[in-house]
């Protein structure tokens, strides 16, 4: 799937960042032994996931080194993909993703309750009130966007359905881990790689636990400019019936022209009511 990208992220300035990052073909050997575990396809799917925006054309020697499979077996997915129409190459031997890839994202929003309900609901909100917002779900480390309407700004990060970007850092994030629950929280908080995006990112997981407290006893997160210079985001969580928060709708927008206390006072009903009215489809 796409993901987001950013014009000039600094380099890991926090003991956090410095934690050894273990390549996806590594990752896949706790389930070495599982013999319900299909080996090949898990393959399939990492040698897919190392195409993004900044790589989206690379050689098998890439794709090895990217994903720490061996030659051997990227060929082999490769020549699985290009026959299935998933994938090509051109003529220097360099793949890329083909359009078929999107049949796999239009499966996933086609049969998704949320994501086919919360598209209008943001639309009519844009068109009210002219601004972006958006919903995502969280997926290990990462916030995953489900649903997103845009108007024309000017941002360096590019998101769309499918973008991905780091949850603790940004406010869907912080919303989406504040109410996981206890053990699942600190599972995350033991993994996560809190890279310095911009001077003010919360790289601490002390000032973390603290900021998920503060959106738990709020009721929504609001982040200045943490992972992105000039960029401000308010979210607030979609609850299901059994008081799950599965989602989350935020806001996002220019710092210096979307002062924090307009955000709360002004966009913060609408984003309640927002979710509320999500909350209904998942009954």
């Amino acid at each position: 799937m796409p993901t987001s990208t950013l014009s000039s992220a600094p380099p890991p300035t926090t003991p956090h960042a410095a934690k050894v990052k273990v390549s996806p073909a590594v990752a896949l050997e706790v389930y070495a032994g599982d013999p319900n575990f299909m080996a090949s396809l898990a393959r399939g799917l990492v040698v897919i996931q190392a195409f993004t925006p900044q790589m989206p054309q690379m050689t098998i020697s890439q794709l090895s080194l990217r994903t720490g499979l061996s030659r051997a077996a990227v060929r082999r997915c490769l020549y699985t993909l290009c026959k299935l129409g998933f994938a090509g190459t051109d003529e220097a031997q360099r793949y890329s993703l083909r359009p078929k890839m999107l049949t796999l994202a239009n499966t996933y929003t086609a049969s998704s309750t949320l994501a086919n309900a919360a598209q209008p609901i943001l639309e009519r909100m844009s068109a009210q009130l002219g601004e972006s917002f958006s919903v995502a779900t969280l997926d290990g480390e990462d916030i995953v966007y489900i649903a997103r309407t845009t108007v024309t700004r000017v941002m360096s990060v590019d998101l769309h359905i499918g973008s991905r970007l780091p949850a603790f850092c940004t406010s869907m994030g912080r919303v989406l881990l504040a109410y996981l629950p206890q053990d699942q929280l600190e599972q995350y908080l033991a993994r996560v790689n809190m890279v310095q995006y911009t001077p003010k990112t919360i790289t601490s997981v002390d000032k973390l636990r603290l900021a998920l407290r503060n959106v738990r006893r709020n009721g929504y997160a609001l982040c200045d400019q943490e992972f992105e210079v000039g960029l401000r985001s308010i979210a607030v969580p979609v609850q299901a019936p059994n008081g799950r928060v599965i989602a989350t709708v935020n806001l996002s927008g220019h710092a210096p022209r979307m002062p924090m206390l307009e955000m709360q006072s002004r966009f913060l009903p609408h984003l309640r009511a927002a979710a509320a009215e999500l909350s209904v489809f998942l009954r």
